[in-house]
Order: C-alpha cells, then structure tokens, then sequence
C-alpha cells in the first residue's frame, strides 16, 4: 500500500488521480494525520501494510517563510525526518519531494557557460525556505537510508495557485503586465512530475537507488519567456480575449522578501537513465493550456 501525504495540494491531486485511474492500493492524508506527530503517524499505520509513503507536504509560501521560520522548518525538516523515522520502523520507504531552492542560483560554469545543476553539485541555500528543504534532506536520508528524493521547480497545474493561473488572471485584468526576465529555470507540470512518481515506485526494488533525483520538464527559459508563452496559448485557446503586452523586469525591479535562485535548471539525466519520460515544458505548457481550455 501505498500512503499518499498531502493529497490536497497541487502534486497529491494530480497523484491521487493517477493512482486511482491505475488502480494502486494507497490511502491519502492531508492535515489529519499530522507529519509532525510521529505517535500519531504511527497510530494510522498500524493497521495498513505499507510500503511506500509518498510525502507531497511542505511548506512553500517562500516569502512567508522568512517571518515563520519555525513552523516552516517543522513542516519542511522535522516532518520528513519523522516520516523516515516511521518508514524505517514499519519497513517502508520515502520518496519525498524537494526543490530547486536548496541551491544558491549561481550556476556552475562549463566552458564558460553555465550547466544544470546535478544531484550531487554543492547546495547553497540563501532563505529560510530553500535552507529548511536542504535540512528536511539531510534530516531524511539520516533517518531512512533507502528513501528518494526528488528535486523540482518552477511546478504548476489545474489544482491551486500557481503562476500560470496567475498570469491569465492578471492578463485579463490589465493592459500590461511586467514579468522578471533575468531568472532562469524550467516550467514543470505538476501531471508530469506525478507521473514520473508513479514510475519509480512501480520499479522493481533492486533497480530504484536510493538518493536525489531531479526532475523538470525540459528545456529552460525565463520567467519572461514563460509569461510570453503563456499569453500566446491563451490567445490561441481562447482563454484570453484581449491583448495584453507582457514587459521584461529585472529582479531589483520586482523585489521580494526571499531572493528567488537567478538560475534553477536542473539535470534530468540520472532519472531518465530509469526509463523516465521527460518532455519539453513547451509541450507540456500546450497540453496543460489545451486541458483549461476545454474545461
């Protein structure tokens, strides 16, 4: 059986979905079962023989963060270190997702130009959000040495807030909006992530190691271009009856409490090397726009 933690945010519901549509044996919990009450985790999984726990909770209001350290650290480290500590107790493993936000946002240089970050590259975290999902990994791996971890970023989908939901918002609110185009990364639907989730836990044991995977879809823009792209499908879709200039901003001109990472793509080449299909964010943004629009 598989325990599906945090079924109601954005990754759990696209999760439950596919295991339901594939008929998996899971149970799902959102604030019920709390990460951070490890007598109460132990009292649910009792009684259910389990053999993964897929742990989507987390604190992610990374500005926020900044102000509630201590409740962002216990979702974000404590938690994860509990469910290690249970996964080991009743023989079970984690796979628990993470974030781009462990690394500092300078990138690493080949040939004078700069590469995705791997697995195994030096973290710098810079705010509390990105420092408690650093700690969250270490305190994991520490309790169970067979979980998985999975690096994400730039996530959005059709269940909660996201920046695309976001930027259709405000393109049919405004005139012109200004987007920050000096930051780097790769968009990534959350159906995608989900779906590479259910193929590493339908591997057989022997073949999925434990560690750090990364996972995005593929390619890399900016937010900027991202916005852009947006736009252009709406407008194609439908979804957006008016034009709507989209402006390129730096990031001194769009200030924020927590530093975002000026570079966040990621190497998907460890966890493609297991069979996972990656596609390009551009593909993956047109299905998504696609789906919307059909809704």
């Amino acid at each position: 059986m598989i325990w599906l933690v945090g079924n109601k945010g954005m990754l759990g519901t696209e999760l439950t979905h596919l295991f339901e549509v594939n008929k998996m044996h899971y149970v799902g919990t959102d604030r019920e079962v709390s990460i951070l009450d490890l007598e109460a985790m132990r009292t649910f999984t009792k009684d259910k023989d389990i053999s993964w726990i897929v742990n989507c909770a987390a604190y992610t209001a990374v500005d926020k963060a900044e102000d509630e350290v201590e409740l962002c650290r216990a979702l974000n480290a404590q938690g994860p270190e509990n469910l290690g500590t249970l996964a080991r107790e009743i023989g079970a493993r984690v796979l628990h997702i993470s974030t781009d936000y462990v690394f500092s946002g300078t990138p690493f240089l080949e040939k004078g130009t700069p590469r995705p970050y791997r697995e195994d590259d030096q973290t710098g975290p810079t705010g509390v959000y990105g420092k408690t999902k650093q700690e969250g990994e270490r305190l994991l791996m520490a309790a169970a040495l067979n979980s998985i971890i999975i690096r994400t970023a730039w996530l959005y989908g059709k269940h909660g807030n996201n920046f695309v939901y976001t930027m259709l918002r405000l393109m049919k609110e405004r005139e012109a909006i200004g987007v920050v185009a000096d930051q780097r990364g790769s968009p990534t639907w959350a159906y995608d992530l989900a779906s590479a989730i259910l193929h590493l836990i339908n591997l057989p044991k022997e073949k999925l190691s434990p560690g750090i995977y990364h996972y995005t879809n593929e390619g890399e823009t900016t937010w900027y271009d991202f916005a852009r792209e947006i736009y252009r499908l709406g407008r194609e879709q439908g979804l957006l009856e008016r034009d709507c200039v989209v402006n390129p901003l730096t990031t001194d001109q769009y200030s924020t409490k927590a530093r975002r990472p000026a570079y966040s793509v990621l190497s998907k080449e460890k966890i493609k090397a297991l069979g996972v299909t990656v596609p390009h964010w551009q593909d993956s943004l047109a299905r998504f726009m696609y789906q919307l629009a059909k809704a």
